[in-house]
């Protein structure tokens, strides 16, 4: 009786054609199912071997996780995980040495082996897969019939092809994670085009008014909204709304919280019945958990401007008359938190030159790379350099000032805006 489970010796000249083809076979393909599959097959026709295991490493869980379990004539094996030595399996793991036992069942190494002796196996090879000096692998063929089935030579050509078979096991692993990270990007610009599509392509506006908005994601979709709606009164509705979380939940969230909010600003009388008949709706219609901050804003021709806030950033309003400022006040809480909303309306008459800003929190929170935000006073001196300007060049103004104080910094979250001044 032999055994080895030292470094094998080199293949011969007849082994090293056999290894050159099957590595081009492996190679030919970059579905790792597939890779996978020739791998143990070969094993298999070369060894001779009754049954073939085949192993990666799962890394997340940190064990062998079984990927196939192959007969002699390329069936599946059922529970692979009872039909292997796991006292050799455990041995090649640690040792990353490749074994083999020419007959198992008298072999000293493995007295102690319960599934040897209940399994009654005989020839035992077992070699380890590696990239790189990292186990991601282990290569089992065994035979339960015939003693000395595999020999040295079997042994050195398993080892050799199984450093082929790692470099073409990363290959199809790294090929799959690329066609999968494409695939998610070309869902996710997709759910990004969706959500853009959801925006108005442009803000309504009145006699006397200067309406623009700005909308940017963090990620590749948002939570931040806003919206208009003309009312069937004459006046406009405008809305900047922010949901709780981030990333896709955020950005479905925020298509059913648009399309609630939207249908009941059509039909409401108010705008504190409007907030409230969207925060049933949504509570009712939604079970995530999750909650969005409105500020919902009515403004006629004669520059009245009526204002709810829903736990919403206080918007500003810049005198340009007088050279002053205020936030309008805060008041109510989020929508999908209670069915009480406690909202009230604030009522402004403006001025010709008035400034009014309406944003989500990605705006005075973004941070520098000192983890500074940029806050509400910056906001106000850019508005307060800018309100002579036409609406649009004030909002380019906050966000190249917003974008200059970031500077290398990532976006904080998604940032939203929308800028109205009032001519007369």
């Amino acid at each position: 009786m032999t055994h080895m489970e030292s470094a094998p010796s080199a293949p011969n000249s007849e082994h090293l054609v056999t290894l050159y083809e099957i590595t081009r076979t492996l190679n030919s393909s970059l579905d790792l199912d597939e890779v996978l599959e020739n791998i143990m097959d070969r094993v298999i026709e070369i060894t001779g071997a009754e049954r073939g295991f085949l192993m990666l490493c799962d890394e997340e869980r940190d064990e062998l996780e079984f990927r196939v379990a192959r007969g002699i004539d390329r069936s599946d094996l059922e529970s692979p995980e009872f039909q292997v030595s796991t006292t050799i399996v455990e041995e090649v793991a640690q040792s990353r040495k490749p074994l083999l036992t020419d007959n198992a069942q008298y072999d000293s190494r493995f007295t102690r082996g319960e599934s040897i002796m209940i399994l009654g196996l005989r020839s035992i090879l077992c070699v380890p897969i590696e990239v790189k000096d990292r186990l991601i692998g282990l290569v089992y063929v065994d035979n339960r019939l015939h003693v000395g089935l595999f020999n040295a030579d079997h042994l050195a050509l398993i080892t050799a092809f199984a450093s082929q078979a790692g470099v073409a096991i990363e290959n199809a692993r790294l090929y799959r994670v690329a066609v999968e990270k494409g695939r998610m990007e070309k869902e996710l610009q997709m759910a990004h085009d969706i959500q853009v599509g959801l925006l108005p392509n442009e803000m309504l506006t009145l006699p006397g008014f200067e309406i623009v908005a700005d909308w940017k994601s963090a990620r590749e979709v948002a939570g931040d909204f806003y919206d208009c709606y003309q009312l069937a009164d004459g006046r406009l509705g405008v809305l900047v709304a922010d949901v709780s979380d981030k990333g896709a939940p955020a950005a479905i969230f925020m298509a059913v919280a648009s399309s609630f909010l939207r249908g009941s600003a059509l039909s409401a009388a108010t705008p504190e019945e409007m907030l409230r008949h969207a925060n049933i709706t949504i509570l009712n219609e939604t079970a995530s958990g999750m909650f969005v901050t409105v500020y919902y804003m009515v403004l006629d021709a004669s520059g009245k401007l009526i204002g709810v806030n829903a736990g919403h950033n206080l918007p500003l309003l810049y005198h340009t008359r007088d050279d002053t400022y205020e936030f309008l006040p805060r008041g109510g809480r989020p929508l999908g938190w209670f069915e009480d909303l406690p909202v009230n309306r604030v009522e402004y008459q403006l001025q010709p030159g008035d400034v009014v800003v309406i944003y989500t929190d990605g705006l005075t929170e973004a941070e520098n790379i000192r983890a500074e935000p940029y806050g509400e006073d910056r906001l106000v001196d850019v508005v307060r350099k800018t309100a002579s300007q036409p609406a649009v060049v004030i909002k380019e103004r906050i966000i190249a000032s917003v974008d200059e104080f970031r500077g290398a910094a990532p976006p904080f979250d998604d940032m939203t805006l929308v800028v109205i001044r009032y001519t007369g």
